[in-house]
């Protein structure tokens, strides 16, 4: 039940961000449902891994490489889904630290 209610609310995160900013783009709203899906996989699987992986250089980088990877981890689905599209860096740093923000919240609020 966790995971559909995250996949819901990151799939409308997404939708909503083709609305708000202008260098994100979502062709139909299944696209956003896809790329939701993605986003849970990642933030249940990869990321745990990453971050004990790379805890030095969080450490030394004093957490900004946890939101490099927030980036990163935002941007790979446009790289591989037609009709998701990040067009520059700024957006898709916007785009994750509101994904972040979004994925905090209901972390909180869950617990």
């Amino acid at each position: 039940m966790r995971i559909i209610l995250q996949w819901l609310i990151l799939s409308g995160a997404v939708y909503g961000l083709g609305y708000f900013l202008p260098g994100i783009n979502v062709a139909p709203w299944w696209v956003a449902a896809i790329v939701g899906a993605i986003l849970v996989f990642i933030n249940i699987i990869v990321r745990p891994i990453l971050k004990i992986l790379t805890l030095p250089l969080n450490l030394i980088t004093f957490g900004l490489f946890s939101v490099a990877l927030n980036v990163l981890f935002f941007w790979f689905p446009s790289t591989i889904i037609d009709g998701f599209d990040v067009i520059t860096w700024k957006d898709a740093i916007i785009g994750a630290i509101i994904i972040s923000l979004i994925n905090w919240i209901f972390d909180k609020v869950r617990k």
